[in-house]
């Protein structure tokens, strides 16, 4: 009988993880929690001004706005930010971590979403070298001289910890869409349920801009979420908020 895609790979569950690759997903499942301490639940990526502008108003809308920032907007090029410090990283070039960084940096669309970004990014790094340092971590941060924002951050402490990329940007993009959800699910508001259902509706694309982020190069950089990026300035000035961006 032939399995099918939907059915358990036995084999692969009864071979098991090798020891770094369980402590790759320990740690993983640690520093993408919701409940790692960067301070994610503050910010709404401008979803507080699309729901407030009516473009947000159910579980359809909300993920078709999130499959836009996902694979069109600033999710990809996040992703692509991520993969190329994690491969700076992990050869040790300096000049190159330091020319993403600032490129990184500058890339960011408005006042609100470099908060967001480099404020996380700092309380990124800030708790790796804290809870989680290991040896290069703190020379490679001391690379990029000047602000670091989330993706880059997340690259670089996986490529110090010897983590593959692949898994790492599946558990970047899965955090950040969680978190939007999150965000959506209060200010609509959805239900548990339904917010279950848009992260479960959002899994093949989060599984493709994975693979297209870490296949990309910087050329490859781009947007086309024109809406999203002026919900990030006009929240900026939105009477009655509850998030930071």
């Amino acid at each position: 009988m032939l399995m099918t895609t939907n059915e358990p790979d036995l084999a692969a569950i009864r071979g098991g993880m090798t020891k770094s690759e369980a402590a790759a997903l320990y740690r993983l499942m640690t520093w993408l929690s919701p409940s790692f301490p960067v301070g994610a639940f503050s910010y709404s990526s401008g979803i507080e001004w699309a729901v407030e502008a009516g473009d947000i108003t159910d579980a359809a809308s909300l993920r078709g706005w999130l499959a836009a920032m996902l694979a069109d907007g600033s999710g990809f090029c996040d992703g692509i930010f991520l993969a190329q410090t994690h491969q700076a990283a992990a050869a040790r070039d300096a000049a190159r971590l330091k020319e993403l960084a600032e490129l990184a940096a500058a890339f960011v669309p408005s006042r609100e979403r470099q908060l967001e970004t480099t404020t996380q990014g700092r309380a990124f790094i800030d708790i790796a070298c804290s809870a989680w340092n290991v040896a290069g971590l703190e020379t490679l941060i001391a690379s990029c001289d000047g602000p670091i924002v989330y993706p880059v951050a997340v690259g670089l402490v996986a490529a110090a910890h010897g983590i593959p990329p692949e898994p790492v940007l599946h558990a970047f993009f899965h955090a950040v869409v969680s978190n939007w959800i999150s965000a959506g699910a209060r200010l609509i508001p959805l239900g548990q349920t339904d917010s279950q259902r848009v992260l479960a509706d959002l899994e093949p694309l989060v599984t493709e801009t994975a693979r297209r982020a870490g296949a990309a190069s910087l050329e490859d950089l781009g947007s086309a979420t024109f809406r999203a990026d002026l919900a990030t300035l006009r929240h900026e000035t939105q009477y009655t908020r509850l998030f930071r961006s």
